[in-house]
């Protein structure tokens, strides 16, 4: 049997801003830098703000809604999926998008992505100009 490593928790009230940001988003890491294949943080995007237009080069992404009502644009900007709480969304690699909250309340997501145990984010200047 393979060495097992410990399993780690990441209180919430430990959570801290961090990582690659984007304007008008925060990004909090909460599981970072402990394995190569996968990491994890909160983003949290305050009402009435979007983030820039942006991707996570070679990481695939996947968004679980936990709070708030908001929406990933994609599509160079054509298309708007709006994202409840308890839904989920995946962002392919190198997907160009967006994250809005046209709300007034926090929107709160919970941020997996992979590989690499660092999240990866490159904003670009407009849709197809990675």
């Amino acid at each position: 049997m393979p060495t097992q490593n410990p399993v780690i928790v990441t209180q919430s009230s430990d959570l801290q801003t961090s990582g690659g940001q984007t304007e008008g988003m925060i990004r909090q890491n909460a599981l970072v830098g402990l394995t190569d294949g996968i990491c994890a943080s909160r983003m949290i995007a305050k009402p009435h703000t979007a983030s820039a237009i942006h991707h996570h080069e070679d990481q695939d992404t996947v968004v679980f809604a936990f709070s708030g009502h908001g929406a990933v644009v994609s599509d160079g900007g054509k298309k708007r999926q709006q994202l409840a709480p308890g839904d989920y969304a995946l962002i392919p690699a190198y997907a160009e998008h967006q994250e809005v909250n046209d709300g007034d309340e926090d929107v709160v997501w919970c941020i997996v992505r992979s590989p690499g145990g660092q999240p990866k984010v490159c904003n670009i200047d407009g849709w197809g100009k990675s």
